[in-house]
């Protein structure tokens, strides 16, 4: 497989298993990427996601430019909107994403990083949108994402001279959360995926649309947005049960109901 889904309680954790290529993304990376997100989309079980590369040398160098050589123009076309849906389709799971950067993140790997809700970078990591030094643009969501996320001016810098982000300054512009030693990264990353999983899991899904689709109208529309989304909280059993547990002075036990 060249993606592989594995559970650890409450978290899921799709890990790319092509370190002989620096995890890079073929055709078929992608689609059991995108099978596998709908997989996770109808878990219950599955409260908090991880995402990361095989081995120590790169979470994920991007496309496979050795397949895209070989590619027909068509082929190429298919590829593209392949990869943007699989991580649009990632982007929006309604559970936490955590990015756990072990390597190498380069074009479509900075993108990927991009889709999921929180990144934690190695410090042995390098990130970058690199795509204009190879004579395209990065298409798989940099260009929107980024931004979004750091600011014009900076991604706009990242992006037009494609130079790679090291760790310091990836923490620097906001473009990871977290900068841990490389032997910590997956400890933190199972350690905050754990700490996210443990609340009510229908409240993380409405935060999470809250915040997403807040962020791309105005105020006065978010605000009715995250109106609507805790509206649909209020009758859900774990309202109930987080409104217990707090009484009780216990911990909640949360079943997505």
């Amino acid at each position: 497989m060249t993606v592989t889904l594995r559970k650890e309680g409450l978290i899921g954790v799709l890990t790319l298993e092509r370190p002989e290529v620096f995890n890079c993304l073929n055709l078929e990376t992608l689609v059991t990427l995108r099978s596998l997100v709908a997989d996770i989309a109808l878990d219950r079980d599955i409260r908090a996601v991880i995402v990361t590369g095989s081995g120590d040398k790169a979470f994920c160098s991007g496309a496979d430019l050795k397949e895209r050589r070989s590619m027909p123009q068509q082929q190429v076309e298919v590829y593209i909107r392949t990869i943007r849906e699989a991580f649009t389709e990632l982007e929006k799971l309604p559970k936490p994403v955590i990015a756990a950067i072990n390597g190498l993140a380069l074009g479509g790997g900075t993108e990927l990083a991009l889709a999921c809700d929180l990144r934690i970078m190695s410090e042995t990591a390098q990130m970058g949108l690199t795509e204009t030094s190879l004579g395209i643009i990065p298409g798989a969501g940099g260009t929107q994402r980024l931004p979004r996320l750091v600011g014009k001016g900076i991604a706009k810098e990242l992006i037009f001279s494609a130079r790679r982000v090291h760790p310091a300054e990836a923490l620097a512009i906001g473009l990871v959360n977290r900068v841990v030693p490389a032997e910590q990264l997956m400890s933190t990353a199972f350690a905050l995926a754990g700490e996210i999983a443990a609340n009510a899991p229908i409240a993380l899904a409405q935060a999470k649309f809250a915040i997403d689709c807040g962020l791309e109208v105005d105020l006065a529309s978010g605000l009715q947005l995250e109106s609507n989304a805790y509206q649909l909280l209020i009758p859900t059993k774990d309202r109930l049960e987080g409104l217990e547990a707090f009484q009780q002075k216990r911990k909640p036990v949360y079943r997505g109901e």
